[in-house]
């Protein structure tokens, strides 16, 4: 039995589901990619039994067959070989697999297809539909926040809250909490699951950025995300997600607004005197003037910066982990930034000064107490 693709395509599609591929040891069948060659087009697939990829293209081929090839050997051959059509024999008996260029032929061994773990098939629920631009910009927004506690599974994912209002995507790893609302994302049903990490980053990656839809499903533990060209299938954290929104100040008196580029650049400058295990840097508000200082003690070191801004409230002094800082405000498109805060030890709620159409993005940062309280 055999096949013709090129190389580039082959090799851009193999790639594209080569994230979930992992070492197993007890199954190390899961280390190959799926070739499930069909009259006139290649299914490829890979899997580590928790999240599963499917990508399709059309070959000339006029047999079935399946077969696993290893993922490490196929992708180092295909990278090292230039642009052009590759043969591609599979000997049923042994699954032995040929690789013929232009140049020259390589062989290696591959397993029986049929022993590739079964991929979860979705049977007839209800799809949701959103553009693919949409749910990646959600995801780059609020990934960062995603737990990575054995304690508590249930923030080790991004969670999906889809409602007749619109649709919430919310992280959180107990010290900060990052939430995207989209407005023009609404459902008749409403519903939710927690997708774990590692499928998360899949998604990243596979979704591209326009407006072409991408379908969306859930049934019995799995989540399903459909692309044109890519499907990926994953097991859902079987797990509570935590009440969110009480979490988040509602009354919040004093709010501070300052340019994006600004802050940062302070922060990054302070923060290098910071103590290496908590980041903390202190944020004293006093009228239109806040000051960011760090230091640490054990090698005395220090820094204190000085920066204009607008604030509306009482003086205050708050600490916060400058690394979590940093990364909220790398989210935040505008050129300014609003913080609201209420006391020093309650959490501090940060957003753009101007919100994008169709969407709210709101941040939360936990304090850290500042040795003065």
């Amino acid at each position: 039995m055999q096949f013709i693709v090129s190389t580039g395509t082959l090799l851009k599609q193999l790639q594209s589901i080569s994230g979930v591929v992992s070492s197993n040891t007890i199954l190390p069948i899961v280390e190959c990619f799926l070739f499930d060659i069909r009259k006139g087009e290649l299914v490829l697939a890979s899997t580590d039994l928790e999240t599963s990829m499917i990508t399709t293209i059309p070959v000339e081929s006029k047999d079935a067959c399946k077969v696993a090839i290893p993922a490490k050997q196929i992708l180092e051959i295909l990278k090292n070989l230039p642009e052009q059509p590759l043969t591609i024999k599979v000997e049923k008996e042994n699954y032995g697999v040929e690789i013929a260029s232009e140049n020259g032929r390589y062989k290696l061994m591959g397993e029986d297809g049929e022993n590739f773990p079964k991929i979860t098939q979705q049977e007839g629920t209800d799809e949701v539909k959103a553009a693919s631009g949409v749910i990646l910009r959600a995801i780059t927004k609020t990934m960062n926040a995603i737990g990575n506690d054995e304690m508590r599974p249930a923030m080790n994912g991004l969670y999906f809250q889809m409602t007749p209002e619109g649709t919430h995507f919310v992280a959180t790893d107990a010290h900060r909490l990052v939430k995207m609302t989209r407005s023009d994302m609404t459902f008749k049903n409403s519903t939710s699951f927690i997708v774990p990490r590692k499928s998360v980053s899949q998604l990243k990656m596979m979704l591209p950025n326009n407006d072409s839809e991408v379908s969306i499903a859930h049934e019995k533990g799995n989540a399903f995300f459909k692309t044109e060209s890519m499907l990926l299938v994953c097991r859902l954290i079987d797990a509570k997600y935590p009440d969110y929104q009480a979490v988040i100040p509602v009354d919040n008196p004093s709010c501070l607004t300052i340019e994006k580029e600004e802050l940062m650049g302070t922060l990054k400058r302070v923060q290098i005197f910071a103590n290496k295990t908590t980041h903390q840097v202190a944020f004293k508000l006093a009228g239109s003037s806040l000051q960011i200082s760090a230091q640490d003690l054990d090698f005395s070191n220090e820094a204190k910066e000085t920066l204009t801004c607008e604030f509306n409230g009482d003086d205050m002094e708050i600490g916060f982990n400058s690394k979590f800082m940093l990364e909220m405000l790398n989210n935040v498109d505008t050129k300014q930034i609003r913080l609201e805060l209420s006391t020093p030890t309650r959490a501090g709620v940060l957003t753009p000064d101007v919100q994008e159409e169709n969407e709210s993005l709101l941040m939360l940062v936990m304090p850290i107490m500042i040795n003065n309280y």
